[in-house]
């Protein structure tokens, strides 16, 4: 039995945060059900833990511990078992993952890329330094930083926090009276979002786009181009569909931009999703994730076009070289499939009854119920919205009215008390 080689050893997984809906763990096992996983995480995301990850240990760190305090406690998970890779699927503590990380001399993204990611004005400043965009932008902390910025940059403009998603604390401000309002919305308490400051930044006009892309050794494959519709106020998403409807030189322009801005900020590998508006004078970039697109946008690329972006990030997590295969599927010639999702969004406060007339159910699309019987509708970000519906068509603007009609024929119940009103 002497020549017979030793069974490798499985790989130590150090996964970081525990993305929504999808069970990462056990895609990790589908592809080797010996991988051992230990998870760092925020307490509020221990409810997301699932059984079939079987996990050697869960730490649950409050998102306001010191770095060295997280870094500390991934060594001594390191000591007890060697960490092998380290991952994260989904935004919340890519920071983390990146100084552990560092710290162990295991590969993952660089906390200067996580940093110049997660942080817009440090995207911004990287951007304009390399020659890539000259978007004017700028930290603002008050209502006459607000003005300043108008006076220099000109009306409208975005006003966001600094660190964000979900479209959450954003306002689009038309003139100096809106600054103070824009401001206090901004610096809001919202879930998962570091404090790192407002941003005052030069509006761009024209259609939003985004760009779903997989990088490898510092290579960058356009996946998909999605198109998206948003709340012209809020900038809330409203809908998107994709393959976004674009001639060859648009489609061009928006993926060879977004290859330069991913090089700039240091993506070496995996799911990118990057938010972009197509100007008069070409693509420009509105924020960049680490992560695959929200809204289901990673579901309707996979059933557009056929890739799956979770498996090949899984894949890539193990080691696997992907870009080949998401290149042939991507040039395999599948027959022309648009997917679509549209969302309705009232603007209203109140408690969510339900819908009005039962269950909703359509033949042209799927229709999910998004809030909760009892949940409080505050009327701001995309939790705000109340439902959506998915539609497939062999066309965008078929796919996009179905979504958009089933969603719209809608009808929905909200209790709302009155306020107390002063009197003359």
């Amino acid at each position: 039995m002497s020549d017979v080689a030793p069974a490798p050893a499985s790989d130590h997984f150090l996964m970081f945060a525990i993305g929504p809906k999808l069970d990462y763990a056990a895609r990790l096992r589908a592809l080797d059900e010996s991988a051992r996983i230990s998870v760092i995480c925020r307490p509020e995301h221990l409810a997301r833990i699932t059984e079939s990850g079987n996990y050697l240990r869960v730490v649950a760190v409050r998102q306001d511990a010191p770095m060295r305090e997280v870094v500390a406690l991934a060594r001594t998970i390191h000591e007890l078992l060697p960490v092998t890779r380290i991952t994260t699927f989904w935004e919340h503590d890519q920071d983390r993952a990146a100084a552990v990380g560092a710290a162990l001399g295991v590969a993952t993204h660089s906390p200067e890329t996580v940093s110049l990611v997660q942080d817009k004005h440090a995207m911004r400043e990287r951007l304009r330094q390399v020659g890539v965009e000259d978007t004017a932008a700028a930290r603002v902390y008050g209502e006459a930083d607000l003005l300043a910025f108008g006076e220099s940059a000109g009306y409208p403009f975005i006003v966001k926090p600094a660190a964000g998603t979900a479209s959450f604390g954003v306002t689009l401000v038309h003139s100096p009276e809106e600054a103070a309002a824009a401001y206090r919305t901004a610096t809001g308490d919202f879930p998962g979002i570091s404090r790192l400051g407002v941003l005052a930044e030069q509006y761009h006009s024209g259609p939003q786009y985004s760009v779903e892309a997989f990088s490898e050794t510092g290579e960058h494959v356009v996946v998909a181009i999605t198109r998206k519709y948003s709340d012209p106020e809020n900038m809330v998403e409203l809908g998107h569909v994709l393959p976004a409807p674009l001639d060859a030189g648009a489609q061009e322009a928006i993926g060879g931009h977004v290859r330069h801005v991913l090089d700039a900020l240091g993506v070496e590998f995996g799911p990118t999703h990057t938010e972009i508006v197509l100007t008069a004078d070409g693509p420009r970039v509105i924020e960049t994730h680490l992560r695959v697109g929200g809204d289901e946008i990673f579901e309707l690329t996979k059933d557009a076009v056929g890739v799956d972006m979770i498996d090949f990030q899984t894949r890539q997590t193990f080691g696997d070289k992907v870009l080949p295969d998401i290149r042939a599927i991507l040039e395999s010639g599948r027959a022309p499939r648009c997917e679509a999702i549209w969302y309705t969004a009232p603007r209203a406060h109140g408690t969510f009854i339900g819908p009005a007339d039962g269950a909703p159910e359509s033949p042209d699309a799927d229709v999910l119920v998004l809030l909760a019987p009892g949940s409080e509708l505050r009327g701001h970000g995309s939790f705000a919205r109340v439902a959506r519906a998915r539609a497939t068509a062999p066309t965008a603007a078929e796919a996009v009215d179905r979504a958009r009609s089933t969603v719209n024929g809608l009808s929905f119940l909200f209790r709302v008390s009155p306020s107390e009103q002063s009197t003359v």
